[in-house]
């Protein structure tokens, strides 16, 4: 396999984006002064692999006309795909106790709107707002509610993580020409894009010493979207991977 057929694998098979969940979780669980659980980072993979596997399996006709490259993937991958659905439900299932009553109760919010997902994402003032909540219900809310107790930092936390997913959905929206990107249009939508992002640096700077690391994800977003390019895996790979930079950037200073 060629490094190339390695990256599309990852990004087509929703592993990227999985792993792009999980290193944000590691990334908000420092900046909120509590531990790194293993057991929350493989529930929120896995988690995040079965929405996003289920969504990809189900919407395959309808996302051939905006990532044709990803779709061609899945259509010849069904029975992988299918099985790793089934891996990824049961290892969350077995997770499930280390989330606690709180944790269960936001996850089950985050699957009822992964499956609504279908419907939702064709409403434009809808999308960035319900899969930006859908994050920061993982990233963030699910290391507080496995906390003992209320964490300091939580609103800081929160405002960076969804100045940076929010920028990150309107850069999809912009390459699938799709919910805000329709009615504004690319300039603007890339520009608003920008700004949220530029945002977050800004309020993560601002922040309390311990949440300032978390910068990195706001600003790695920025940089991917400086050069933006509407092509199908710059967006897969690219965009979604600068949350992953940014989060291990953020794990690096966080343990400096």
């Amino acid at each position: 396999m060629t490094f190339r057929a390695l990256i599309d694998a990852l990004a087509f098979s929703s592993l990227w984006v999985a792993f792009a969940a999980t290193a944000l979780t590691a990334a908000t669980s420092r900046s909120l002064g509590l531990p790194v659980m293993a057991r929350l980072l493989v529930f929120v993979f896995a988690g995040t692999l079965l929405v996003y596997q289920v969504d990809r399996l189900r919407d395959l006709a309808r996302d051939r006309l905006t990532t044709p490259l990803r779709s061609a993937f899945v259509a010849r991958h069904p029975r992988l795909l299918w099985g790793s659905v089934g891996v990824a439900a049961i290892v969350a299932i077995v997770c499930l106790p280390v989330i606690g009553g709180p944790g269960v109760g936001l996850a089950g919010v985050v699957a009822a709107l992964g499956l609504l997902h279908r419907r939702l994402k064709r409403v434009w003032f809808l999308k960035s707002t319900y899969i930006t909540f859908a994050w920061v219900l993982v990233t963030v809310g699910l290391p507080v509610a496995t906390a003992a107790t209320w964490p300091a930092g939580v609103g800081w936390v929160a405002a960076v993580m969804a100045s940076s997913l929010v920028a990150n959905v309107l850069a999809a929206g912009v390459r699938d020409g799709e919910a805000v990107a329709a009615r504004l249009g690319t300039h603007r939508s890339l520009l608003l894009a920008r700004l949220l992002a530029a945002l977050g640096v800004v309020v993560g700077l601002a922040a309390t010493p311990v949440v300032r690391p978390l910068a990195c994800v706001p600003l790695a977003t920025l940089a991917a979207l400086m050069p933006f390019r509407t092509d199908e895996r710059y967006g897969l790979v690219v965009v979604d991977g600068a949350l992953v930079v940014g989060a291990m950037g953020a794990l690096v200073l966080s343990w400096l």
